[in-house]
């Protein structure tokens, strides 16, 4: 019984340092950039996109295109640095504990 007991604060105690860790990466902001840092998009550590930033002689060109694809290329930047800097501290948080494939946070 006395094992159950600390199994069950253990449990409690990872469960607040989870909340204190989604709490830290919703704070956060993560950037991505592209096009030789031509663009820039900001992410939250949530993965919501909080803000954009493109070299105006982009503009000058008539190609649309590059833009759109430049945009692309930042937010999948900053969102695969915001995945890996979720990885991190999970993996911080559980003492280097594995968690099964595909595990996600439960953002």
């Amino acid at each position: 019984m006395k094992n159950f007991t600390k199994m069950m604060k253990q449990a409690q105690q990872m469960q607040t340092k989870m909340a204190q860790m989604q709490e830290e990466m919703a704070n956060m902001e993560i950037t991505g950039t592209a096009g030789g840092d031509m663009v820039t998009v900001t992410l939250t550590g949530k993965g919501d996109m909080k803000s954009v930033s493109i070299d105006p002689t982009l503009f000058s060109s008539d190609d649309a295109e590059v833009v759109e694809d430049l945009l692309v290329a930042a937010h999948n930047d900053a969102k695969s640095k915001q995945e890996a800097k979720m990885q991190e501290q999970m993996a911080e948080m559980t003492g280097g504990l594995q968690l099964p494939d595909g595990f996600q946070m439960p953002f």
